[in-house]
């Protein structure tokens, strides 16, 4: 009763994803072509909800009561009114108030107002390694896709600070210290995410010696940061310069056509999405078999290599410390914490994903989840995705936690109200959203040490 109680009152609550609206004049219907919409769109949690999801639609991370909301163009309006969610236009997006493409070279490069490039991003950790050499370490984990193909592609990687000592950034679960994990922009369109990692980064950097509070960080954990998860999807969508491209998936396009948009449908596009492509209950609800769908899910579990380089880290960084079976609870003495940042909608979600039933360390999960929340502020909210939004299966919470026993948190950091909006905010926005991620960040890097044992 008590998670049926929490579930009740999340989806009373939630209001303030998009605020209130009942004095609010009717929105306009959608007249212009290549223009994005917001579309509301009734769908109670439940299968009703899953139901839009199954349909292909672009929805996103937001609920307001018995709503959802679906991203798309002029088009998207008669297909949902087809598919039995007839919705209205709650918003209309902005167009670009920049002019230039890009900005910069090298570690100064940015589009859309001042967003680093993939370029910026590596050349970034590879100056963090080196003037901070004794607390840095940068890792090479992996390829992108379009770089397994010999068509361009990035090197997956990630840094890991601490003040070093023998045996410390070690790819092996043995490590003395506890790790804390947290990465960003496996959705590539979600580009606020990226800036708080590299934010992330400086902080610590820069504060080692001076900040009593991140001195001590560094002294006894190990902080892992991978600022950018998806980057041939990245690539993408900086490839629009200051009209990024709203790139959600990876870049793989031989599960279906080469090019997905079409004049039937201009929002759909090629990939996987990686966050529902890992093996614990891949092809749930809230996944596709569309390639050409937002949610593609991939042929099979852990068909890209992003989600297997991922798991391949993870494994090197966390011993496993839960047995079989869905109910069975991860070891007290787990240590360890993962946060995945995605945006935009100012909640702290928790496994488990694919389903609402509680998992088997719902208590302590619930109970960080909260302190995390009220650290961002009072207009965020915090409980399982079933609970304020939606199932899904293949995601990394759920992988994380599930394979590992290691608690994982995703951040929906952001809203779809005012001049910080939606996945592509002024650059200017990110003052406002680091003032509330950053706290976040310190305490689930101070809970990785004894996650489950209480405070």
């Amino acid at each position: 009763m008590k998670r049926l109680s929490l579930a009740l009152a999340g989806a009373a609550s939630v209001a303030f994803l998009v605020g209130t609206s009942v004095a609010a004049p009717p929105a306009p219907e959608p007249v212009l072509d290549g223009q994005t919409y917001v579309y509301r769109v009734q769908a109670p949690l439940g299968q009703k909800a899953q139901d839009l999801l199954a349909q292909g639609f672009d929805v996103l991370e937001q609920r307001d009561g018995t709503d959802l909301f679906v991203l798309g163009t002029k088009d998207v309006h008669g297909k949902l009114a087809a598919a039995g969610f007839p919705g209205t236009v709650e918003k209309v997006m902005p167009p670009s108030r920049f002019a230039p493409s890009t900005r910069g070279t090298g570690i100064n490069e940015t589009y859309y107002g001042g967003y680093r490039t993939l370029k910026a991003h590596h050349r970034h950790l590879d100056q963090v390694g080196f003037r901070y050499a004794r607390l840095a370490t940068v890792v090479d984990y992996g390829d992108s896709w379009r770089k397994t193909q010999g068509a361009g592609g990035y090197d997956l990687k990630a840094i890991c600070l601490t003040r070093k000592t023998p045996g410390d950034c070690r790819l092996t679960p043995t490590a003395r210290k506890p790790r804390f994990l947290v990465s960003a922009q496996i959705h590539a369109r979600e580009i606020t995410t990226g800036d708080m990692a590299w934010r992330w980064i400086d902080h610590l950097t820069t504060g080692y010696g001076r900040d009593r509070e991140v001195t001590e960080l560094l002294d006894t954990t190990e902080v892992w940061v991978i600022p950018i998860a998806n980057p041939d999807g990245v690539h993408i969508v900086q490839s629009g310069g200051d009209t990024p491209v709203l790139q959600r998936k990876n870049a793989n396009h031989t599960n279906g056509p080469r090019q997905c948009p079409t004049a039937e449908d201009p929002s759909a596009q090629i990939g996987i999405d990686l966050n529902r492509n890992l093996s614990v209950q891949w092809g749930d609800n809230g996944t596709s078999s569309d390639p050409c769908s937002q949610i593609y899910r991939g042929p099979e579990p852990d068909s890209e290599v992003e989600t297997k380089a991922l798991e391949k880290l993870f494994r090197s960084l966390f011993p496993d410390k839960r047995g079989p079976g869905d109910t069975t609870p991860a070891d007290p003495d787990t240590r360890g914490m993962v946060v995945t940042m995605h945006s935009a909608l100012n909640v702290v979600l928790l496994p488990w994903g694919y389903t609402t039933t509680p998992s088997p360390n719902d208590g302590p999960l619930r109970a960080m989840a909260k302190d995390m929340a009220q650290l961002a502020g009072p207009d965020w909210q915090y409980g399982q995705p079933g609970e304020l939004l939606y199932t899904a299966g293949g995601s990394i919470d759920d992988w994380v936690y599930g394979e590992l026993g290691v608690p994982h948190f995703t951040w929906e950091v952001g809203n779809w109200q005012g001049d910080c909006a939606g996945f592509l905010p002024a650059y200017s926005c990110q003052d406002g959203h680091w003032a509330k991620v950053k706290p976040m960040l310190t305490y689930a890097a101070r809970k990785a040490a004894n996650p489950y044992g209480g405070s």
